[in-house]
């Protein structure tokens, strides 16, 4: 009984501190949507984002990183951008003798932006001429800060250590990989992310347990055929018309050699061949993403997108070259840590804000967090037609509710109170 009331009251704490911060967090989202900067730019991000720790009395380190080698042409240095914050605890028993926490959790969040121009018309639009977050990485930092900022001042209740991650360059798949070998899982037990996702209804957040996002995969099929006069196609080998072959061969993978009740996507993002309209092409390559939540099932549709491509180009007479990239595994939520997280949204919201989502085959490397350490990922609903906040992760059009990130705030700083207990 008595935990239950010493629960009830850390539980209408949280409320209270988190919605006496709503104003600054919808502030500190609007202005980090004003100046969106691209993954492995987040200079001026981070200096905003360390300039709060500064402020609350919070100590944090930088994450140093060489630039991507694959960006070296169109982003700056990769120095000095990610942050791991630690918030210790002052409850009794929250550290032993020697100094270390009972245990200790962390709470991430990104920070990058992408290459979008925003239209949506908005006041606080985007300042930075093609770049925008159109994926929700702004509302992510504000929502952080705001359950930091609660978390500082519950600290005399907290019985161990929370650390606070940072993250750049999570839009180009690398960032959570760079912190983790900066140690920013070190000593870690579990872990929390959270998404505002459009497809989650307004005022609900789904926390359920297994599969959430997906392996995300690339691959390139480079086709040699025969160049000739266009007047001529029966004197080369038209490696377009190959091409057209194997993108359609790939979808019957999708619809005739996998279960209906597996979820597969293979997409064809990129189709390039050819020098002139009047030359047939003598090569020409695809590139595509695959995404899947099994792993067993990836691994198979490897392998028949490659027969598949093969089998094609053989049949006309041509050869292909394939290359498969591996991407972030799929994001799988632990079982305990997600049911820690569905209590939390009903001990400060209410059982109603209880959402529920199926997932999705978008892909999120907050999963290679999850290959060391058990946690939970969360859609921050925020689909709400009547404001415009109805559009896709990554359109040019993209916003949320508002109203949401104060919630959202609370949930962070509710789960990592009730992991530490």
């Amino acid at each position: 009984m008595e935990k239950q009331t010493s629960d009830l009251l850390t539980s209408d704490l949280i409320r209270k501190l988190a919605f006496e911060s709503e104003s600054d967090v919808i502030a500190w989202r609007r202005h980090f949507h004003q100046y969106p900067e691209l993954s492995a730019c987040e200079v001026e991000t981070s200096a905003f984002v360390r300039a709060k720790l500064d402020e609350w009395g919070i100590e944090y380190r930088l994450v140093q990183g060489p630039r991507p080698a694959e960006f070296a042409d169109e982003r700056a240095d990769f120095i000095g951008t990610g942050i791991i914050a630690t918030i210790r605890g002052e409850a009794e028993g929250a550290y032993d003798d020697a100094g270390n926490p009972a245990k200790r959790i962390a709470l991430r969040t990104d920070m990058d932006a992408l290459p979008v121009t925003e239209r949506t018309g908005f006041e606080y639009a985007s300042k930075n001429d093609g770049v925008m977050h159109a994926c929700g990485h702004d509302c992510h930092m504000a929502m952080m800060l705001g359950a930091v900022r609660v978390l500082n001042q519950l600290r005399s209740q907290l019985k161990g250590e929370v650390r606070i991650i940072f993250q750049p360059a999570e839009e180009i798949s690398i960032g959570a990989r760079d912190m983790i070998a900066a140690g920013a899982l070190e000593g870690v037990d579990a872990i929390y992310g959270a998404h505002i996702w459009s497809e989650v209804e307004d005022g609900t957040i789904s926390c359920e347990p297994g599969p959430r996002m997906a392996y995300t995969d690339w691959f390139r099929i480079d086709i040699e055929g025969v160049s000739a006069h266009g007047s001529m196609p029966h004197k080369g080998v038209d490696a377009i018309v190959i091409a057209c072959e194997i993108v359609d061969a790939l979808q019957v993978i999708v619809s005739r050699r996998t279960s209906p009740f597996e979820p597969v996507v293979i997409t064809v993002g990129e189709i390039h061949g050819g020098t002139a309209r009047n030359i047939m092409a003598g090569s020409a390559y695809i590139t595509g993403t695959l995404r899947t939540w099994n792993r067993d099932l990836r691994e198979r549709v490897i392998d028949r997108i490659e027969r598949v491509a093969g089998k094609t180009s053989h049949a006309f007479s041509a050869d292909i070259t394939f290359s498969f990239e591996e991407g972030n595994p799929a994001v799988v939520n632990d079982p305990a840590c997600s049911e820690v997280a569905r209590k939390a949204v009903e001990k400060v919201l209410g059982e109603d804000a209880v959402g529920s989502y199926q997932g999705t085959l978008a892909g999120e490397d907050f999963a290679e967090y999850l290959r060391i350490v058990p946690g939970v990922f969360v859609f921050v609903g925020s689909h709400n037609p009547a404001i415009g906040a109805d559009h896709p992760q990554h359109s040019c059009y993209y916003t949320i509710d508002e109203a949401m990130l104060a919630k959202g705030s609370m949930v962070a700083a509710q789960w990592a109170c009730d992991m530490l207990e």
